[in-house]
């Protein structure tokens, strides 16, 4: 048996249901798509305020800035500063007490009588040449002698027999100038021998050349040896130097030059005694620079009787300037800018530039200012880096 089927029909109401879903899930979807028409969107954020502003080469710190806060400006002080120079040295010995050894004459050096280093007295014998020079001098002086005896014989007898007239006086006028010629020549002779620094009367081994000491003082150069044969008696063989005043040579910076004056105070610390310290004054400010260093020389001089200061020892000199009036800054003020120093300085309120300056190197924390900035223009002491960008 079959069963009937049964027809539910749609009515006016579950249509209007049927439908007002479908419109309703269309008006989400388009609502997600456009973000509610633009009507639930966020209001836009405003942009944030820059913490400084470039202004060409200068730097504004606007008014909202939390930099304004951290930076802190003074006016630049000054005062009377007095500057110490300071500058490599050495110790050096006095050119107008240093000699150069140079030998009477060609020859071999028979002896040496003293080293490198050896101090010794005036007039002491320091090397002994087997000369030729000195020999033909020696055989100069014999014959001199020699002659001079003969004419002053034959003078005697010449005025004997002109008493008697026995003798013309044309005889007796060429005795008498033959005897003044004869004892001019030993005259000389015997002067050569006295500037060789040989003996008039020696004979045999005594007959070398000595080398003798022109000053009391210490061997600080030796260039000759027992054996040497030397055939120019124009090159010194040893330098002899007085040590008992030395000198310490600083040698100043070009940029330090101005600084400088005689009778400047100076201190002076070696390298050899660091707990000594040695006071002085400027005795000599060089003329001219030197081309290769582009430094300065200046003198002081020093006693050195216990000849605790040696050539070529080296020393750091500080030389005690004339005051000077000089901006100070605190040393947190200046600021490295690839191989320079500079600052910043107010031009107007919160408006910075940066400014180089040249330094005067103090381990302090203040610190003179040779350029760059004048007397009571407002530099930023403390903050800057934050410029630093």
């Amino acid at each position: 048996m079959e069963t009937p089927e049964t027809e539910h029909p749609v009515n006016p109401r579950g249509r209007a249901f049927f439908w007002g879903g479908i419109i309703l899930g269309l008006l989400l979807l388009l609502l997600l798509l456009t973000h509610g028409f633009g009507l639930l969107r966020a209001p836009p954020e405003a942009p944030a305020q820059p913490a400084l502003v470039h202004q060409g080469d200068k730097i504004f710190v606007p008014q909202n800035s939390p930099l304004r806060q951290r930076l802190t400006v003074e006016a630049a002080a000054a005062e009377n500063k007095s500057i110490v120079v300071v500058a490599p040295g050495i110790v050096e010995a006095d050119p107008a007490r240093t000699i150069s050894v140079l030998p009477p004459g060609a020859g071999r050096v028979h002896e040496l009588k003293v080293a490198l280093g050896d101090c010794v007295s005036s007039a002491q014998v320091l090397a002994l040449i087997d000369s030729p020079d000195l020999a033909q001098a020696y055989d100069d002086n014999d014959k001199a002698a020699s002659l001079a005896r003969l004419n002053a014989k034959i003078l005697k007898y010449q005025e004997e027999q002109f008493k008697i007239g026995a003798a013309a006086q044309r005889d007796l006028d060429q005795a008498r100038s033959d005897n003044e010629q004869a004892a001019a020549e030993y005259t000389r002779t015997r002067a050569h021998l006295r500037a060789m620094g040989a003996q008039e009367n020696a004979r045999g081994a005594a007959r070398l050349l000595a080398v003798r000491a022109p000053r009391a003082g210490c061997i600080v150069a030796l260039t000759t040896a027992p054996g040497t044969t030397i055939n120019d008696d124009t090159q010194p063989i040893m330098t002899l130097a007085d040590l008992s005043v030395v000198w310490v040579t600083a040698l100043v910076a070009e940029k330090d030059i101005a600084q400088v004056q005689p009778s400047q105070s100076a201190e002076i610390t070696l390298d050899a005694y660091p707990a000594r310290s040695l006071h002085g004054k400027v005795l000599f400010v060089s003329p001219v620079m030197e081309a290769d260093s582009r430094r300065n020389k200046t003198r002081i001089a020093f006693d050195n009787p216990d000849l605790l200061l040696k050539p070529n020892m080296f020393a750091t000199v500080s030389l005690q300037a004339a005051a000077l009036r000089r901006v100070i800054l605190p040393s947190s003020a200046l600021l490295m800018n690839n191989d320079r120093t500079t600052v910043f300085v107010a031009t107007a309120p919160w408006t910075f530039e940066r400014r180089t300056v040249e330094p005067l190197l103090e381990e302090s924390t203040q610190v003179a200012i040779r350029s760059g900035i004048e007397p009571g223009e407002q530099v930023v002491v403390r903050g800057g880096i934050l410029l630093n960008d």
